[in-house]
């Protein structure tokens, strides 16, 4: 190293928050399943804490009376999030496709959407917030994707147009 030329470093930090951190003392009734039985449907989810402290979204996706979907689902504090650009997420799964919801606003009825596709073993996954478009009852809207202030709502949901068991192990969901 030449004494004469001063050595600059320069630190990039990369800021970033928690959504939501699952552990042992996590209280699943704070997460609420909501299957298409709402609309006649027949399948079932269920949501729980793992030994391990993970949350685990786990059921049966059922076509019978038109139904197809299951998700789980959890209201936030209003989470401003204008300075970051990806929902982290690390999970766990069994191969499946699933959707990772936000609302801006309780008051909406559509969510935005990004989808990822699981593996069996822990991924970080990372959606872009600005890729996330809007979805009301499984239809695209001719609306802008988020570029929202806030989140209020963050979920889950499992719908591939088929039969199906399906299982997601979720240990965190973040933002950076």
């Amino acid at each position: 190293m030449n004494p004469g030329i001063p050595l600059i470093l320069i630190t990039v930090m990369i800021q970033s928050t928690m959504l939501y951190q699952f552990s042992n003392a996590s209280d699943s009734s704070d997460w609420r399943i909501v299957d298409d039985v709402v609309m006649g449907g027949r399948s079932s989810g269920n949501f729980f804490i793992n030994k391990e402290g993970n949350g685990v979204f786990e059921g049966r996706v059922s076509l019978e009376n038109n139904g197809g979907f299951s998700s789980v689902r959890h209201r936030l504090d209003k989470k401003g999030v204008r300075q970051y650009s990806a929902v982290v997420l690390k999970v766990k799964g069994d191969g499946k496709k699933f959707q990772f919801r936000i609302k801006d606003k309780l008051s909406h009825s559509y969510s935005y959407i990004g989808s990822f596709t699981t593996s069996t073993g822990w991924q970080t996954i990372k959606i872009p917030l600005a890729d996330m478009y809007p979805s009301f009852r499984g239809r695209k809207l001719n609306i802008p994707n988020y570029n929202g202030d806030t989140i209020e709502e963050i979920a889950f949901l499992i719908g591939n147009k088929t039969a199906e068991d399906f299982k997601l192990e979720i240990n965190f969901i973040g933002l950076e």
